[in-house]
């Protein structure tokens, strides 16, 4: 297919295309998605960004950015409430769309989606409390001052498995602070994201605040996005994906002296010491471990259990697994979890095998992709319709294995044994993640030294590695992140830099520090002279 850009414009609500500029702008090539329970079912049929439409959805956001930074941020908070009662209204719709095309079960998606929603209302309530401060000078007659302003342009590209709740943590907040936007959203989930956008729109957002551009990653709309910033055509570059290409947008933003948000993966530990509850612990690991079938970044990748109950819990564990309920949320809303987003993300999954038995790990439950003639019990449906991973466990896995060190986004676990909670710390940290953690046990001691030594940017006690509340900090440190955070206030730190103005009204010079009628001493009191 040839890549020529086309201007052409549809009406909106017939053709699926980029917003840019507050126009439906569609391009010859296209990419589809599909249902990722059922392939043969396609979503929609979105165009492919080119490098032309990116630039001049960049230029778009430019031209938008003085006009709605001058916004008064009262009313764009007002905004904000209006995309969040229209998120409400189309709660179920948009859940069922996210279930449909990224395979996640529907229970999840209304969490995700309300996720966006309590964003919304967090914010709406934010554009009243963009404070800056005043300062006493050191000279008379002058007052001194802090303002937030917002940083311009805003790139932003979001994973799919997440396609609504996390692009809403990046969004909402840099439309609040005055920022304008291009957003290249995942191509697993582009139709989410189109729904998501027209919401917004209809909210009353001017043209070009807000400007999505489809299509893949590599060589393609996402590469683009990131070259804008060579360009001089972004000011802010916020990325959830892979630690990988992180990397990458970091050194392009660092070279233009861009501070990006960079949200990236996760090897999340899951300790559970030999006090704990372990009915709960077990829920707990099942759900940090299979949830949305281990495709988080927040997913639990090795559980360290306490020798004394390791036998214990593994047992009651791999029985949990064992009767775990997998396949078509769409059809069969009690299952734990559904398909893989996509091929690409199953072929990579499945090379864990080879890394296990490399390593000497040993296989507790699992057989790869599912299968009419490789099926777990609690399997329903078709599971030749898309791509299954069989619940997979491993244990005999040390610090140092590529299966213990590396991200698996996939229904993958290790079961590793440590002895009391320094050990519990010390492995917990012998991985190159920082993301999430969690620890059960009912010892305040234990716990506190947990949370204290422990290197991630969040921690759960007696509670999963995953889940997020709109008014909390989330991101990582080490390969997770960049010391930025999603969510709650602090991420408006992240959108806004900080303006001083020193407003002298003595009607002369002032000099600071040179002119300073600082006070002089007296002599010295002698307290032993006074009685």
């Amino acid at each position: 297919m040839s890549d020529t850009p086309t201007a052409e414009k549809a009406a909106p609500g017939t053709t699926l295309g980029h917003l840019i500029d507050g126009a439906v702008v569609t391009s010859q090539r296209t990419f589809e998605s599909r249902n990722s329970s059922d392939l043969q079912d396609v979503v929609g049929v979105f165009p492919e960004a080119t490098r032309e439409q990116v630039r001049a959805a960049c230029e778009a956001a430019k031209r938008a950015f003085p006009a709605w930074s001058k916004t008064p941020a009262p009313i764009r908070g007002e905004l904000i409430g209006s995309i969040g009662k229209a998120l409400e209204r189309e709660k179920e719709a948009l859940s069922r769309l996210v279930t449909r095309e990224m395979g996640k079960t529907l229970k999840e998606a209304r969490g995700s989606v309300q996720e966006a929603i309590d964003t919304c209302h967090f914010f709406q309530s934010e554009g009243r409390r963009l404070y800056g401060q005043t300062v006493p000078s050191e000279m008379p007659n002058k007052e001194l001052l802090t303002y937030r302003r917002p940083l311009g342009v805003v790139a932003i590209v979001t994973a799919g498995n997440f396609p609504i709740a996390v692009p809403s943590w990046k969004i909402i907040p840099a439309l609040l602070t005055g920022n304008t936007i291009v957003w290249k959203p995942s191509e697993d989930a582009p139709a989410v994201a189109y729904a998501f956008a027209r919401l917004m729109e209809e909210a009353g957002l001017p043209a070009g605040v807000l400007n999505v551009v489809f299509g893949q990653g590599k060589d393609a709309a996402g590469e683009y996005l990131v070259d804008m910033m060579d360009e001089g055509l972004i000011d802010k570059f916020a990325f959830t994906g892979s630690t990988r290409v992180g990397r990458h947008i970091g050194e392009v933003a660092g070279r233009n002296l861009i501070h990006p948000t960079l949200e990236l993966g996760g090897k999340n530990p899951l300790v559970i010491l030999r006090d704990a509850d372990l009915d709960n612990a077990v829920e707990g690991a099942i759900f940090s471990a299979f949830g949305t079938g281990g495709q988080r970044c927040t997913s639990a990748g090795n559980i360290l259990v306490d020798a004394p109950i390791y036998d214990a819990f593994k047992e009651r564990f791999l029985e949990r697994v064992r009767s775990l309920k997998i396949g078509d949320p769409n059809k069969h809303p009690e299952v734990l979890y559904g398909p893989f987003i996509n091929r690409r993300f199953f072929e990579r999954w499945e090379e864990h095998y080879q890394w296990g038995r490399e390593d000497g790990a040993t296989l507790l439950h699992g057989e790869g992709r599912i299968t009419a003639d490789s099926r777990p019990a609690g399997f329903v449906g078709d599971p030749e319709a898309a791509y299954y991973g069989w619940p997979t466990v491993w244990e005999g896995v040390r610090p140092g294995m590529r299966q213990f060190q590396e991200e698996i986004f996939g229904p993958t676990i290790n079961l590793v044994k440590v002895d009391g909670i320094a050990d519990a710390i010390r492995t917990a940290n012998a991985v190159d993640y920082g993301l999430s953690s969690a620890i059960y046990t009912d010892s305040r001691e234990w716990a506190y030294a947990f949370k204290d030594g422990i290197e991630a940017g969040m921690t759960s006690i007696n509670n999963t590695t995953v889940g997020a509340e709109a008014h909390m900090p989330f991101g990582g440190v080490k390969g997770s992140g960049n010391g930025t955070r999603e969510s709650g206030i602090w991420v408006i730190e992240f959108y806004t830099r900080w303006h001083a103005v020193n407003d002298d009204i003595s009607g002369k010079l002032q000099l600071a520090q040179m002119e300073t009628a600082y006070v002089e001493p007296k002599p010295p009191v002698a307290v032993e002279e006074l009685f």
